[in-house]
């Protein structure tokens, strides 16, 4: 049984938690599923939510990545 875990920054789908969420898993699931040729209800799917503050990217914050960019 795969066992998928997602982190993402917290701020990048807090306009819509749950909808991102269940767009995500259910790509995740399809596509495990069939590649390797296993029922959908056996892909488990879990979600990170990281604060931008506290995920970094070469030293530096992501917050401050995302700002700049």
């Amino acid at each position: 049984m795969p066992f998928v875990n997602i982190r993402i920054v917290k701020q990048v789908i807090e306009k819509d938690p749950d909808g991102i969420k269940a767009k995500v898993q259910a790509d995740v699931t399809a596509s495990l599923a069939e590649a390797a040729c296993i029922p959908a209800e056996n892909v488990w799917v879990t979600f990170d939510e990281i604060d931008e503050k506290d995920w970094f990217s070469g030293g530096v914050r992501v917050k401050e990545l995302r700002a700049n960019s």
